[in-house]
């Protein structure tokens, strides 16, 4: 979800923002839909995980763009690669899950879910293959 509001802020005003804005806010209510998945489950966060994933991300930040501190359009590129693994993990838990529960969470429509993050990776595949475009023309 930082990755998401990061890259959206960083292409605030470009193309990709508003897609980005978008998706960020999609992305939110997706955790917002999980982590009432997990309370209902009686599933506690893992905090060692989480951790990790923190770290993860702002480790991911230091990435060679030719720039030492500014965005580059190799930035933006590593970015939507980032959230299309990311959304597509997503991706995976919704259909897990409802291979597991099925229809059994009053409420949570896993399939609804399932079909949002493919659509949010098919968003993120285009900005990505544009983004790479984009960047290749400028080296």
């Amino acid at each position: 979800m930082e990755l998401a509001r990061r890259a959206a802020q960083a292409n605030e005003g470009t193309g990709y923002g508003e897609w980005l804005a978008e998706i960020a806010r999609e992305i939110e209510e997706d955790r917002d839909a999980l982590e009432e998945v997990m309370e209902r489950l009686g599933v506690g966060p893992h905090r060692v995980k989480d951790t990790a994933a923190w770290t993860f991300e702002k480790l991911g930040r230091l990435k060679p763009n030719n720039r030492l501190l500014g965005y580059s359009p190799l930035s933006r590129v590593v970015e939507l690669e980032g959230l299309v693994l990311g959304v597509t993990g997503k991706l995976g838990l919704w259909e897990a899950l409802r291979t597991a529960i099925g229809d059994g969470l009053e409420g949570v429509d896993f399939e609804l879910l399932a079909e949002r993050a493919l659509d949010q990776r098919t968003r993120l595949e285009q900005l990505r293959r544009t983004a790479a475009a984009e960047a290749l023309q400028q080296d």
